[in-house]
């Protein structure tokens, strides 16, 4: 059934991209299999670069960030860029599917689907005349630090293309498939790093009371961790801290010199993120003292939370009703993190979640990002372009 449009400039924009748009679609599904079964490592992106060069002859690309590049369409002046993510991650795939991954990375954070959509729009739009421009940016090292987005936003290309919105979309398994969540304000977490290293003294494990052993001293660590956000944050804030990984000895019978935890502090206000980095260092440094040790704490301060501009959701939102797809009623919020924060710096911003999971997505055993198995459907890839498109449409009546 066709969709039937309101006679506004907004929306007649919009449907001459989404008419453009699904001639592409079948070319970037294709696409899409072929960087699934490519995928390339944060900082090593350039092989999935050199595919969507080739894909994209009549474009003029932009290097940045090393790995990264962007293209442009549309007139001189202001512009709307959007955003998609190059970078695969060090997962063994075991989807089935006859393109699976086979080199020990795979897209199972959805970044081929990201790719290939805003490769279709930008293919689209160059068919369409464009009221402002519209900059695609394919950004290197989202899964990792240093973020591609800080150094996107460093090297100020994209304040020489007078950027005044950016807009990404990522399929999210736990909103329901072809609804996107928006949302004003924080939908993303900060996250921050911090490495701990405690120093004992080694010896025979039959002889405790004349060694120092760091391993009981990292327990505590890790323990109090947890009760630093049950008991030192608003309840109503939310705050997590994961320790993702421990190290200790060389041996059953030996009292290691040194034992070291790794983790990340996930954050949704300023000032619980200033509290936790102050508290993580007092409860390692005062634990270890007490037990005769020493700890070294480093906090790497990560990507920012990442706030959705209201203007934008509140031009956005309608746009992406009249395209079929229903916005979430009470929208997505994670304390997941997502470097495209840092684009706070330069332009307002918005990120879409759009939605690939089906009825029980609540459910807390469903398949979700960075899973083995995780495969959004082909359905996202246009789910999530049309989501671009909107997005552009409702950054370009605020670039204007």
């Amino acid at each position: 059934m066709a969709t039937t449009w309101p006679s506004d400039p907004a929306t007649t924009l919009l449907a001459e991209l989404v008419a453009q748009l699904d001639q592409q679609l079948p070319h970037a599904q294709a696409l899409r299999r072929e960087l699934h079964r490519h995928p390339d490592l944060s900082g090593a992106e350039r092989p999935t670069v050199e595919r969507l060069r080739h894909a994209m002859p009549n474009f003029r690309h932009t290097r940045v960030a090393d790995t990264g590049f962007l293209v442009r369409v549309g007139p001189p002046g202001p512009a709307v860029a959007l955003r998609a993510e190059l970078d695969a991650l060090p997962v063994v795939e075991r989807t089935g599917v006859e393109w699976a991954s086979t080199n020990g990375a795979m897209h199972a954070c959805g970044h081929d689907v990201h790719l290939s959509a805003l490769w279709a729009l930008l293919q689209a739009a160059r068919h369409v005349d464009l009221p402002v421009g519209l900059v695609g940016l394919f950004q290197p090292r989202e899964e990792v630090q240093p973020s591609g987005a800080e150094e996107v936003v460093g090297s100020r290309l994209l304040l020489e293309h007078e950027v005044r919105a950016v807009v990404g979309g990522h399929v999210q398994p736990r909103v329901p498939s072809g609804v996107v969540s928006t949302g004003v304000g924080a939908v993303n977490a900060a996250a921050d790093q911090f490495d701990i290293v405690i120093h004992g003294q080694p010896g025979h494990g039959a002889y405790p009371h004349v060694a120092i052993d760091p391993v009981p001293v990292m327990a505590a660590i890790v323990l109090g961790l947890q009760e630093l956000v049950g008991r030192t944050v608003d309840p109503i804030h939310p705050a997590v801290i994961t320790v993702g990984r421990v190290e200790a000895g060389t041996a059953h019978n030996i009292i290691p010199e040194t034992a070291s935890l790794h983790g990340v502090i996930r954050t949704m206000f300023e000032e619980d993120r200033t509290h936790l980095h102050a508290a993580i260092r007092r409860l390692a440094e005062h634990t270890a003292a007490g037990r005769g040790a020493h700890a070294d704490v480093n906090i790497i301060v990560g990507d920012p939370v990442l706030n959705n501009d209201r203007r934008l959701v509140q031009f956005v939102d309608p746009l992406l009703v009249h395209l079929g797809l229903p916005v979430a009623h009470e929208p997505f919020r994670s304390c997941g993190a997502d470097d495209f924060s840092h684009y706070s710096r330069i332009a307002p911003i918005l990120m879409m979640f759009v939605g690939t999971g089906g009825p029980s997505t609540g459910a807390r055993h469903r398949v979700g990002l960075h899973h083995p198995t995780f495969l959004p459907a082909d359905e996202s890839i246009r789910h999530l372009a049309l989501a671009l498109a909107a997005g552009y449409v409702g950054g370009a009546q605020l670039a204007r």
